[in-house]
């Protein structure tokens, strides 16, 4: 199906490296669902990126056999550099893409697109780690994923869950405002693509996806996990500089960040500070036992404090005093490290005197102290981070609404049901 560029809905890019035993299989798949099951104009787009073995022309010879199918070929490899070409050269509405083993279920690409078709939202993904999500891969490949996501999360302070899953959509007018912001050509492009969009206030929708694992994926897992730390340092960096510039994207689009939550009242900070601090100081209790195995007892103490303080710093930013954004981010660190700096000259001061008391005073004595201690610590790091570190502390001016308005991310998907709009297919293998 060849639709013409004025009534082109959707573009489901599949991008491929030396992917000869499966390409056609996978496409040919494809194809017979959107024809069955979409109900809009769609066009299969292969991005070859540098195969050296037959997947470029067995690539041709499907674009030329099945209609809607197009064929492009990059000289150079990477996933993220071949969905920006195919990207940023679709007239579709919507672009997505699926990975070419179809890991995920293909009964989840409506409810992926159709907030995007209607204007709800700017970005759609699948997500495997939803309750309702059914996933079938081993528990090495689990284990990472999960734990990259959490890290993700918690480092960027972003809330989509799954930024790996190859399972995803934009509408076209966010992709063309995003992508020239994206760096990275390989696998990272998925995350540094959605921490950008969530930071410009765009609006992510997440549909719980069913996915089997692929056992023959050539993916070095441990490898990309290592690259993609790299990359969110960086897009922390690029995000804090101003490089990537997040605060007009979202006025360029005709969005607006999402509102604050009203902050908490001082009860409230008190509570939420306070159950910070028994983390802390739990998290600082089994920290010092860890380094006072291999340290001096002064050095375990230092290195469990520095922990536990960015730590407690990153969360009561977050929960205590509800600091969003990334404008203060490293302000609000290095004031933090000064608050540090007292709370372990408090800890440090108690741990001299019980060996000036008692030198040969045993480890557990010296933890019992140095905890009393950090409470102490604890408490002048509320006082010093409320009247100083996040006196005042608002999120940033929210710009005007768009007419369109913003909507509330979607976590759960709308039924699975074939989309309809009244857009027709031209007649070259259309179906009306």
């Amino acid at each position: 199906m060849d639709s013409s560029p004025d009534t082109l809905a959707l573009d489901v890019a599949v991008p491929v490296y030396n992917e000869e035993a499966s390409l056609e299989r996978s496409v040919r798949q494809l194809h017979g669902y959107l024809t069955e099951s979409i109900d809009t104009t769609w066009r299969i787009t292969i991005a070859d990126n540098a195969s050296t073995d037959a997947t470029a022309q067995i690539a041709d010879r499907l674009a030329t056999e099945l209609p809607g199918v197009i064929a492009v070929h990059l000289a150079e490899k990477g996933r993220g550099r071949a969905l920006k070409r195919v990207w940023l050269d679709s007239p579709a509405e919507v672009v997505a893409y699926v990975d070419v083993d179809l890991s995920t279920e293909l009964s989840a690409l409506p409810p992926l697109v159709a907030p995007l078709l209607s204007g709800h939202s700017d970005i759609a993904i699948g997500t495997r780690l939803a309750r309702s999500s059914r996933v079938v891969r081993g528990a090495r490949r689990e284990f990472i994923s999960r734990g990259y996501n959490l890290l993700l999360r918690r480092a960027m302070s972003v809330e989509f869950s799954d930024a790996q899953c190859g399972f995803k959509a934009v509408r076209r007018e966010v992709a063309q405002q995003l992508l020239p912001l994206v760096e990275d050509n390989g696998w990272f492009f998925d995350t540094e693509l959605l921490i950008i969009a969530e930071r410009s206030g765009l609006r992510i929708h997440e549909v719980p996806v069913d996915w089997i694992d692929d056992p023959h994926s050539s993916v070095d897992v441990v490898a990309t996990a290592g690259e993609d730390l790299r990359g969110m340092v960086r897009v922390a960096r690029s995000i804090m500089s101003g490089k990537v510039p997040v605060a007009e994207i979202y006025a360029e689009l005709g969005r607006r960040p999402y509102d604050p939550a009203t902050p908490p009242s001082f009860f409230g900070q008190v509570v939420r500070f306070g159950a910070i601090g028994v983390v802390s100081t739990a998290a600082f209790a089994l920290l010092y036992l860890v380094f006072q195995l291999v340290t001096p007892a002064q050095l375990a103490n230092f290195l469990a404090l520095l922990v536990t303080t960015i730590g407690n710093t990153w969360a009561n930013r977050r929960f205590t005093f509800r600091v969003r954004g990334t404008a203060t981010m490293v302000k609000h660190q290095l004031q933090g490290l000064v608050v540090f700096g007292l709370a372990w000259g408090v800890t440090s001061g108690s741990l001299a005197g019980l060996h000036a008391i008692n030198p040969s005073a045993s480890p557990n004595l010296q933890l019992a102290v140095l905890t009393g201690a950090n409470l102490v610590a604890t408490l002048l790091r509320f006082v010093l981070l409320r009247v100083w570190v996040f006196r005042g502390q608002r999120w940033p001016a929210a710009a005007p609404r768009s007419n369109r308005g913003t909507l509330p991310r979607q976590t759960r998907a709308p039924s699975a049901t074939p989309i309809r709009t009244p857009l027709e297919l031209t007649s070259n293998g259309a179906k009306r």
